[in-house]
C-alpha cells in the first residue's frame, strides 16, 4: 500500500480518546454531531500542526480506520449567545463524539505555487526530513481530533500494517460529506483565487481505507466569501498595511 508517486510521503498514526469531525456550518446552533470518519480538513490540520511552512501545501492521500466506529453523547454546558433571562448565561447542549479513535494517515507535500516569493525555500529533502522528525517528536503543536477538547497523539507507522477493524469490509459509503476549505493561499484556479471555498464529496471506505480526492477534484464547491491572501517573505515588506505599521 506504499505510495510511490510522490517521494516526500509521510505516514503516521493518530490516536485519541475522543474526536469530533463535522461540517463547520452545523456547529453554529450550539449542538455538535460528528461524522463517522475524519474529514480531509481535520487530517490536514493535524499534519499542519506536526509541521507546516507557507512554502508547501500538504495533501492528504488516505486514511485507514483502525478501531470500530462508535459514538458517545455528552451533555455540555455552553455559554448562551443571547441570554433570554437575566443572569442566565449558560445552556445545556448535547455533543456527539467519536470514541476511542485510531487512524493511520498517509500524506505528501507539494510546493505552493501561490508563493513565488518563497522559491528559495523549496528544498524537498530538508522539509521531508523535518516533517518525519516532527512526527517522531509528536508534532510541533498540540494535536486535536477535530475540536480543541479532543486531544490527539501522533507517532510514526507504516500505512497498512497491523489489523484494522474494517479490513474485511469490502465497501462502505458515507454519502455527501464536507471535505475541506480551500483558502486563497492554496488557490488552484481563477474561481478560488482571493476566495474562501468549501468543498464537498462522497467518500467510500474500501477494506478500512478511504482514499481522498484532491480539493480540486471534489464534485461540489461553494464559494463562502472574498478573502485576501496572507503575505509572507518579500510580499510582507510590500504589504502597505504592515509597512505603515512598521514606520
Amino acid at each position: 500500500m506504499k505510495n510511490t508517486r510522490f517521494p516526500n510521503v509521510v505516514e503516521f498514526e493518530v490516536t485519541g480518546s475522543y474526536g469530533l469531525f463535522s461540517d463547520p456550518v452545523t456547529r453554529v446552533g450550539g449542538e455538535k454531531c460528528t461524522y463517522q470518519i475524519p474529514t480531509y480538513e481535520a487530517l490536514k490540520g493535524i499534519i499542519m500542526s506536526i509541521y507546516w511552512k507557507p512554502t508547501l501545501i500538504w495533501v492528504v492521500d488516505a486514511v485507514r480506520v483502525m478501531n470500530p466506529i462508535q459514538t458517545e453523547v455528552k451533555g455540555i454546558r455552553t455559554v448562551k449567545y443571547s441570554p433570554i433571562k437575566k443572569n442566565v448565561t449558560n445552556d445545556l447542549s448535547y455533543y456527539t463524539y467519536l470514541k476511542d479513535c485510531r487512524y493511520q494517515v498517509r500524506a505528501h507535500f507539494e510546493w505552493n505555487e501561490n508563493r513565488p516569493e518563497l522559491t528559495q525555500d523549496r528544498n524537498e529533502n530538508k522539509h521531508h526530513e523535518i516533517a518525519k522528525r516532527m512526527i517522531r517528536k509528536g508534532g510541533r503543536r498540540d494535536i486535536f481530533l477535530g475540536v480543541r477538547e479532543c486531544q490527539g497523539y501522533v507517532e510514526p507507522c507504516a500505512f497498512g500494517e497491523g489489523a484494522g477493524a474494517y479490513d474485511g469490509t469490502p465497501q462502505l459509503a458515507f454519502g455527501l460529506m464536507y471535505h475541506g476549505i480551500t483558502y486563497p493561499d492554496e488557490a488552484y484556479s481563477a474561481e478560488t483565487k482571493n476566495r474562501m471555498t468549501a468543498n464537498f464529496w462522497y467518500p467510500v471506505m474500501e477494506k478500512g481505507v478511504i482514499t481522498f480526492l484532491r480539493p480540486e477534484e471534489c464534485p461540489l464547491h461553494k464559494t463562502l466569501r472574498e478573502m485576501e491572501q496572507k503575505p509572507f517573505g518579500q510580499a510582507l515588506n510590500n504589504f502597505s498595511g504592515l509597512s505603515e505599521f512598521g514606520r
